[in-house]
């Protein structure tokens, strides 16, 4: 890894300073954008984030000067390296994100480029309208790239892609200039020539692009060449190249009576040039009604591919609003994914036990009675051709599921074990709808022939099935097959006169292919296009023309090396690089907490991408595989990166990859201890039990320091926590006294009815009183609760990466417990983050001989709520023995519950009592994660976490409704941060009795 040189350090220095925005030209932050999710990997010059316009321009100044690239990015999503280069990477995404205007009568709306493209829909709702074009990564994509690529999505069928929606664009040109592009009315356009004509040697380079353009518009013979080698016109995805054949559309160059003759609009040129052009500052969009009020999916199961993709022919007579497949593959990942093996309910096996191919068909209607009428007749169809062999019909939220499955294609894909990938090639071809059944069987011909296979995902209603096959680009056949495959289907999609790009834009991937894929001709029209816009070659370039070879700058070297790691934590069926190596760059993690969901909390609230699960895979990956240290783990980069991860394990369930941040940082953690030695607060927090254990028995000397404001403060500070942190108290005894020395309750003796509590550190020590009342309620509805000999869970010294520390727990926790816990006698905890110990970090960390005991007891590790919701659908226990009062509960759900487990068993108790509403709160981490939010150093990012859902949804609600939180952190964060108490599930079960 190479940095800047002195001279260009001390020039970008200058640059830094001309700016009201940021510029990083560190190794850290050129490392986080020297990839997207893409195959491709360059180092940046540099990382700058404008806040002005003015910033733009000083950037293109800078660039023209010094003869470098500016490389326009939002989200950092795109799929052919379209934001991967060796210039100054323009980062949008923070502080471009205002809707300007939204015009509900004329229904448009003018927003920056960095506006995701979901959160501006939420804006839109109350208005009645939409914008209609939805890619995958629809939570976190920004308008600027949805523009940039011309994006389409599932619904394209019905809305096309973003070139139909854009209206007009300001943009500064690569001189610096401002320019706004919208409908010129023919009379105008003729005006608008003639005056750049007659301005001879001063004319200004935007007289100069529309001179240019009309200049290849105008010939007859590149009007030829366009129509008969630009891909059909009845492919609605076609973003190969520059869009000359859209302009020829326009007045005044539509010769066609059929043609919709529009006004000329630059626009349709600039949407899909992926940066190469200008620099967008505000898009003006055309919105649509919104959706029909009442979705219906007709998943349709089909025995094969081919029979999915004859499916798709019948089903677009009944107009559906999106058409798209789900391949074998992706239902596979998916049983590999916490939260997407959810979604997959609906899926049925076919006849030899495998899974389907599943069309999904969206029939979205006014009403449930017109869908279902239309799904009855379109299966009927179906039925009598032979196609599919079962067809549920699914409403409400169970659509959200499925289509949540569907958008997770891409970064499910990154769950294959190993080095071999579904790589992303030729991902982006579409055809004529009605010759895709033909291509595609060409297609899987063209794989067999190579003895390779691939995945069948996405938009088969509109000709464009990603495909992706299975590369392993660590070695060099990898790299040959990446281009051997690219060259054979891009001679099989002009065969079908189809598009290389569908939607997923050219960049260093497909640009090598154009000159093929449009002709020579029309190869050299787009590169005086590109000439003409930018005479210095300073936007993006290497992208759509002069690109480099399409298996150069590739993320992965011919013939690389896996190096072999000796990690405390076992990575299952891969090593710990491989684990971050599943991180394919779909960019789930930078979802806002609009969107909700728990990953990932430090990006919700910083919005930078050093604080995402990707930007923490990718300094991982980065440094483990080019590090010439004897321990890869020691540098300080990573430990950068990684200090704002909460490890509140949202990316373990949420990621669609399955990448467990959270899990690599314990495990980066303890490898750097070994080098450097552990801090002396992390030996105090990940030692939580044994230091609580001596202050308890003179609780009343500890709780004097920390109930008294001015000595916490100064307490606080010697240990490195925040002095406006409040701390737990401890209680005048423990919960295993208390449970020692009680009276013996009468509870039933059997087996069946018999349950051991893990007494966890911080029930004993802190919340003494939940865990009596949580014994006290198992004992009243009829159980016999033992505390068996055990340790502590572990949780603090896996929070600190003290693993050698917390393997030991847990080995001595599995010999004491193995013997006694199973289904009819379960291990039930109350603090989630203690009892999922067991189930989430043991069977990773133990020795090998350890494992299957492990395993075993992780079935019958409960929560508190889970084994009482399982109690209850086993009928043996009755609403009758609790309250009929009316209450309102507002639950909070703990990062690892949602991660492990889930929070429906903490709402299905709660709801027990017949007159409780459980309602959840919208929220994802709290921002506290165990002793993160006690730290100096991160004490304002925890508050500014719970200050994003949490705290004003607590602040709202009335001093009745009773705040419910599982977690000791939650309730603790709850009360610092609103001044309200939260009960844990537990204790209003308790009071809930009768």
């Amino acid at each position: 890894m190479t940095s800047p040189s002195p001279e260009i350090n001390t020039d970008l220095s200058e640059l830094a300073k001309q700016l009201e925005g940021d510029l990083f030209y560190d190794n850290v932050m050129r490392t986080l954008y020297a990839t997207d999710a893409s195959a491709y990997r360059e180092m940046p010059l540099a990382v700058a984030f404008p806040r002005t316009e003015t910033d733009i321009k000083t950037l293109i100044s800078y660039a023209t000067q010094n003869r470098i690239s500016l490389i326009p990015r939002t989200a950092g999503t795109s799929l052919a390296g379209q934001v991967v280069g060796s210039g100054i990477v323009v980062d949008v995404s923070k502080n471009f994100t205002k809707i300007l205007e939204i015009n509900a009568a004329e229904r448009w709306v003018r927003v920056q480029p960095g506006v995701v493209r979901d959160e501006l829909n939420m804006a839109l709702k109350p208005y009645g309208l939409y914008f209609g074009p939805e890619t995958s990564t629809a939570n976190r994509a920004m308008i600027g790239g949805m523009v940039g690529n011309n994006s389409c999505g599932s619904n394209s069928i019905v809305y096309g892609s973003a070139r139909e929606h854009t209206l007009e664009v300001k943009a500064i040109l690569a001189d610096g200039s401002d320019a706004e592009f919208k409908n010129i009315e023919s009379s105008d356009f003729t005006n608008l020539l003639a005056n750049a004509q007659q301005k001879n040697g001063s004319a200004s380079l935007l007289d100069k692009i529309y001179l240019k353009t009309n200049e290849i518009l105008k010939s007859p013979e590149n009007q030829e060449e366009i129509r008969r080698n630009f891909p059909k016109p009845t492919i609605g995805r076609r973003n190969t190249g520059y869009a000359l054949d859209m302009l020829l559309h326009m007045a005044p160059y539509s010769g066609n009576e059929s043609d919709e003759v529009r006004p000329f609009n630059m626009c349709s040129l600039i949407a899909g040039s992926e940066g190469t052009l200008c620099f967008l500052t505000e898009i003006k969009l055309n919105l649509v009604p919104l959706p029909p009020k009442t979705q219906g999916l007709v998943c349709v199961h089909c025995d094969s591919i081919d029979e999915a993709l004859r499916a798709t022919i019948l089903t677009l007579k009944y107009q559906p609003h999106a058409v798209e497949l789900i391949d074998d593959y992706v239902l596979e990942c998916a049983t590999m994914n916490v939260e997407q093996k959810k979604n997959a309910f609906f899926v049925k096996n076919k006849s030899d036990g495998k899974f389907p191919a599943i069309l999904v068909v969206d029939l979205s209607r006014e009403t449930k009675e017109e869908v279902e009428s239309l799904a009855a007749a379109m299966q009927r169809e179906l039925e009598e051709a032979g196609i599919g062999f079962h067809y549920p019909l699914l409403f409400g939220d169970d659509t959200k599921k499925i289509w949540a499955l569907r958008k997770a294609g891409l970064g499910l894909l990154g769950n294959i074990p190993g080095d071999e990938k579904a790589v992303a090639v030729i991902e982006d071809t579409a055809v004529d709808v009605y010759d895709q059944p033909d291509y595609i069987r060409d297609f899987n011909v063209i794989l067999k022939k190579h003895g390779m296979s691939a995945v069948h995902y996405a938009h088969a209603g509109t000709g464009e099935i990603h495909l992706r096959p299975i590369i392993n680009l660590k070695t060099r056949e990898g790299h040959q097959q990446f281009r051997m495959i690219a060259e054979e289907i891009a001679d099989l999609v002009k065969k079908y006169d189809g598009s290389l790009s569908g939607e997923h834009g050219d960049g260093r991937l497909r640009g090598e292919f154009i000159p093929k894929m449009v002709g020579e001709h029309n190869y050299q029209l787009f590169k005086e296009i590109k000439k003409t816009w930018d005479p210095n070659n300073i936007f993006n370039p290497g992208k759509i023309v002069d690109t480099a070879p399409m298996d150069t700058f590739l993320r992965y070297e011919a013939d690389q090396q896996t190096p072999e790691f000796k990690t405390y934590f076992r990575f299952q069926d891969q090593n710990i690089l491989q684990h971050a190596e599943q991180c394919n760059g779909s960019g789930d993690c930078r979802k806002t907490q609009m969107s909700g969901g728990t990953m990932c909390p430090s990006f919700m609230a910083t919005r930078n991408e050093k604080d995402t699960t990707r930007g923490r895979a990718n300094i991982l990956r980065e440094m483990l595989t080019r590090s010439t240290k004897e321990n890869r783990f020691d540098h300080q980069e990573i430990k950068e990166v990684y200090d704002l991860c909460l490890a509140c394990k949202g990316c373990k369930g949420e990621c669609p990859s399955n990448v467990d941040v959270a899990k690599l940082k314990m495990e980066f953690l303890q490898q750097y201890h070994d080098v450097h030695g552990v801090p002396l607060r992390s030996w105090l927090v990940g030692n939580f039990s044994k230091m609580t254990g001596i202050a308890s028995y003179v609780p009343w000397a500890y709780n004097l320091i920390f109930k008294n404001a001015p000595l916490r403060k100064i307490a606080n500070r010697v240990v490195g926590f925040h002095p406006e942190r409040t701390m737990p108290l401890l209680h005048a005894t423990t919960l295993k006294k208390w449970y020692d020395n009680r009276p013996k309750a009468p509870g039933k003796t059997t087996d069946a009815r018999r349950v051991y509590l893990f007494c966890d550190e911080f029930t004993n020590y802190n919340d003494v009183e939940i865990g009596k009342k949580s014994i006290l309620t198992l004992e009243k509805l009829g159980y016999e609760v033992i505390i068996p000999k055990h340790v502590a869970s572990g949780r603090p010294q896996l929070s600190k990466g003290l693993l050698k520390d917390a393997k030991k727990i847990a080995e001595e926790n599995i010999r004491l417990l193995k013997d006694i816990i199973s289904y009819d006698t379960p291990l039930v905890g109350i603090e989630p983050s203690a009892i999922l110990t067991f189930r989430d970090e043991y069977p990773d960390l133990v020795s090998q001989e350890l494992v299957e005991e492990a395993k075993k007891l992780a079935q019958n590790a409960l929560q508190f709520d889970e084994f009482v919701s399982r109690e209850i659908e086993l009928k043996h226990i009755s609403k009758n023995l609790f309250t009929k009062e009316k209450r309102l509960i507002k639950l909070h759900g703990h990062c690892q519950q949602k991660a492990i487990s889930s929070v429906i068993p903490t709402k299905k108790m709660l709801s027990l009592p017949e007159n409780y509403t459980v309602q959840l709160i919208p929220s994802g981490c709290c921002g506290m994660a165990g002793s993160f939010g006690y730290e100096k150093e991160h004490y304002d990012l925890s508050m500014q976490i719970g200050e994003l859902v949490l705290f004003p949804a607590v602040r709202q609600q009335a001093e009745e409704v009773i705040i419910a939180a599982p977690g000791t952190s939650c309730r603790h964060q709850i009360h610092d941060g609103t001044g309200r108490k939260a009960l844990h599930p537990a204790e209003i079960l308790w009071d809930a009795l009768v």
